[in-house]
């Protein structure tokens, strides 16, 4: 189907349920619980999700595959942020106009950079991507803001011009009417509130869409050419292939990934900032990366959630949490017990990411994918032994 093998199929189909029932899936604690701190099914977080991993997915195009190392992703992010918030002030809040221009735009500072970048390699490459996504970063921040606005970002003011606004239309992103921050249902089951949110969904149709481009270039001849690139580039040399237009296609597509999901960011929240800009969101996807499984189809995604997750859940336990949860304790007992983990969330929760993304690496270096692939076979041989000892006749 779709131009997959039938393993290839079904992993797709499964993909595509965990996303659509994402939803109900993080919200696993009832309302007004004390474990309701860790449900992570609002809309805001889901959406970042959706959007980061279209970003890791992209990411991981050109560095799971080609190995090839870039600290400057996040240029990208920011230009495809102010594509969408400028067609806002150009034309309308529908998002349809924005976001082709954010993954054409993208594609195209993407080929510029890449041309430059790409005749180095290694951690010279690293360094080159770095140094563009600074130079874009200042470029936004201080020199052209007439077109970013500067340190305060760009937005939508009521002077702009938006030439196709019309008197009914939702005056805040929408795609033909339907807008992005509303909720279509909201149920209400037996203590559990689950929300279902236009604007998730959007951006979840989108990443399925682009998930499943990646895997049509993972299993593709182009794939292939890609992880030869990896492999031993002087070897394919001898071949005859050139390995630079290899690599600069996968880094501009990778470049348009991630202009896509800028775009979506300012979909969502219709402000565009030059922090998108900065080296510590290049570093971040990197991390995502990395964590999930570099190489692998579904690793960035889930490398994608794993840090969304901690950003957003473990930065909000703070010490009135922490006290709720342990105040069956003796109050001594108890404020020692806080005062361990205190450092560890919070405002410290950088500190546990580190600690985890340092086990990951040491233990799984092939990421959380790594770990789904051992507890399966785990299982697999479980069932094997004891299939086999089904099998064996009692002596006589």
């Amino acid at each position: 189907m779709l131009g997959l093998d039938k393993r290839d199929t079904k992993f797709l189909w499964i993909v595509i349920f965990l996303t659509l029932a994402t939803p109900v899936l993080l919200q696993p604690f009832p309302e007004g619980s004390a474990l309701a701190q860790f449900n992570a099914g609002y809309p805001d977080l889901m959406q970042r999700f959706a959007i980061f991993g279209i970003f890791a997915i992209g990411f991981n195009i050109l560095f799971g595959l080609t190995g090839y190392l870039s600290f400057g992703h996040a240029a990208f992010l920011g230009i495809g942020s102010y594509s969408v918030v400028w067609m806002y002030k150009l034309l309308d809040y529908n998002v349809i106009w924005g976001l082709p221009l954010a993954v054409i735009m993208s594609g195209i500072f993407a080929l510029g950079i890449g041309y430059i970048s790409l005749r180095r390699s290694g951690i010279y490459f690293s360094i080159l991507t770095l140094a563009f996504a600074q130079m874009s970063f200042a470029l936004a921040y201080s020199v052209l803001t007439p077109l970013t606005n500067g340190e305060t970002g760009l937005q939508v003011y009521t002077s702009d011009k938006q030439i196709l606004m019309g008197a009914t239309e939702p005056n805040s992103p929408h795609f033909f009417g339907i807008v992005m921050r509303d909720n279509f249902w909201q149920p209400n089951i037996g203590g559990w509130q689950f929300t279902f949110n236009n604007g998730y969904y959007f951006c979840a149709i989108i990443a399925i869409i682009a998930f499943y481009i990646s895997m049509r270039i993972f299993r593709s001849p182009f794939g292939m050419m890609l992880r030869a690139v990896k492999s031993n580039q002087q070897r394919m040399s001898y071949t005859g292939l050139s390995p630079r237009p290899y690599t600069l296609a996968a880094f501009v597509i990778s470049g348009m990934y991630a202009g896509l999901a800028g775009g979506l960011l300012a979909s969502m929240d219709p402000l565009a900032g030059a922090e998108r800009m900065q080296w510590t969101a290049s570093g971040e996807v990197v991390l995502m990366t990395i964590l999930g499984g570099a190489g692998t189809l579904l690793g960035p995604v889930l490398g994608a959630g794993f840090i969304k997750y901690f950003e957003n859940i473990f930065s909000k336990i703070n010490d009135n949490v922490l006290h709720g949860w342990f105040s069956f304790l003796p109050d001594g007992l108890e404020d020692f017990v806080v005062a361990v983990i205190h450092p560890f969330v919070g405002k410290g929760w950088h500190l546990t990411l580190g600690l985890l993304f340092m086990a990951v690496v040491i233990f799984l270096p092939g990421g959380l994918v790594e770990l789904g692939q051992r507890i399966g076979r785990l299982f697999s041989r479980k069932a094997a032994e004891d299939e086999t000892t089904a099998d064996v006749k009692p002596a006589e």
